[in-house]
This record gives structure tokens, sequence and C-alpha cells, in this order.
């Protein structure tokens, strides 16, 4: 049994990008909250050192981290937290810690697989900005990547990169690995470049790309300084019904996915 009750199957998204800036732990964050508030009991692991998934959620406390985790001193079950604000979103939160974590397991055998031993849950992984070795756990532990791309000149260059990176994970570590989707984000009704890059994203990856875009919303941008998700800080709000669409995206798309 998972630690989710009666799941017929655990599903595992790794939200990467090797760039920041566009929008991952924003999207982990606000997926993660509107696939909790249609019934999905859903858990977050924050892979960043930063940990901005853990404070934008409102969680500051964390006696138990991801680097527990990966480092084997504790499973997701000792190290996942209740979110204060959301029901049925969980998060294994992460400290600085991790920073070390590629150093530390250098050495170690299986270091590529640290986290997919530990996948028990339905997760949504927030990865850093980086092809580091944590990204690499994430990717091996994953059953498909949800790419965020931010709508900017260079978005296909960077992504381009990504794509690589996953071809040589499904060859050396993960099979299974699939791309479930690419979410445009951070897209500016104002600037022609935004339509551009959306045309461009979509020509090249069809259907790969999910309908929903996200827009760049100020609503968006401060709701992590309350550290709530924005569709608790402004359900109303441009940005806060985009995320319930690509929601409804998602499940659509893992319905398809399972059922092929």
């Amino acid at each position: 049994m998972s630690i989710f009750g009666s799941r017929q199957r655990t599903r595992v998204l790794a939200l990467a990008n090797q760039k920041g800036g566009v929008g991952k732990t924003t999207t982990a964050i606000n997926l993660g909250t509107a696939l909790a508030a249609v019934g999905e009991r859903v858990l977050i692991i924050d892979l960043d050192p930063q940990g901005n998934a853990s404070t934008g959620l409102g969680v500051d406390q964390r006696p138990i981290s991801t680097f527990d985790v990966l480092s084997g001193h504790a499973t997701i079950m000792q190290a996942m937290v209740p979110t204060p604000n959301v029901p049925r979103l969980s998060i294994v939160p992460a400290t600085i810690d991790l920073m070390s974590f590629e150093r530390e397991a250098s050495t170690a055998g299986g270091r590529h697989y640290r986290l997919r031993d530990q996948s028990t849950s339905y997760v949504l992984i927030d990865c850093p900005p980086s092809l580091n070795l944590l990204t690499v756990n994430a990717l091996a532990a994953a059953d498909a990547v949800l790419v965020p791309l931010q709508c900017e000149f260079f978005a296909l260059e960077g992504l381009a990169q990504l794509l690589n990176t996953v071809d040589e994970i499904k060859v050396r570590l993960n099979p299974k690995l699939q791309i479930h989707g690419v979410v445009l984000t951070m897209y500016d009704t104002r600037t022609s470049l935004s339509d551009q890059v959306v045309d461009d994203v979509r020509r090249v990856l069809g259907e790969k790309v999910y309908t929903t875009v996200i827009p760049r919303n100020v609503r968006v941008a401060e709701s992590p300084s309350h550290g709530k998700p924005v569709l608790l800080y402004d359900y109303r709000c441009l940005g806060s019904q985009a995320y319930i669409q690509l929601a409804s995206e998602v499940i659509e798309r893992e319905r398809r996915m399972r059922a092929a």
C-alpha cells in the first residue's frame, strides 16, 4: 500500500529546467495546490537547496529534510510535513545542507538512485536550476518530466540541453522516463516576443506543449512572500485560473498516458 492509501499507481513528476527563473518552483507550488484542490493527495519534494518551495508553502521548521532522505538517514514518510494552508498537500522540505549532497555522494554506490529508492508516493519534485546530481536523482526517480519554459528569446536553446539530458537518463538510468509536457510561463500579452516564443515552441514540440499558458502576473509573484500559493492568495487572478487549467490538463494527460 502507498502512503496515500489505495492509489493504484504512484506517479512521480520531476519539474526540471537547468535555467533559473523559469517558474519551476512557482509551478510546483501552484500545480500541487490545484491538484490537491480537486481531491488528489500530493507530495512536493523540495530538491533545491534554496528551499523556496518550502518557504512558499509556509513551511519554515525543517528538522528533517530532503538531505536526510537522500543521505539515507530518514524516509520520505519521516520527512514529509503537511502544509499549513492546503489540505491533501504535503512537502518534504529542503535545507542548505543539500549543497553538500553531491560531494558526499560522489564516492557512494547507487548515487543516482537515492531518491528513486525512497519515492513511495505520488510526488512533484522541484528540481534545482542545474543538471547536477540532485536533478539526475529526480530524473532517475520520475515517471515523467514537466518542463516550465519561460517565454524569452533563448527558451528553445536551453530546452534542447534538457531534452538531451532526458535522453541520456533514459539510456543509462531510467528507461521509462517520458516528457510529460512543456508549460510556457511568464507570458506577457504586451510583447510580440511572447507570442513568437509560443509559436516557435509549439512548432518544434507540437502536442508536448500544454495548451495552458501561465501569464506574467503580479499576484503570482507576491504570493510566496506570504507563504501561500497564489490560489489561496488571490483565487480570481489570472495566474490562479491558469494553474487550475494546467492541473486539469495534467490530469487528462495522466489518464491518456496510463491508458497507453
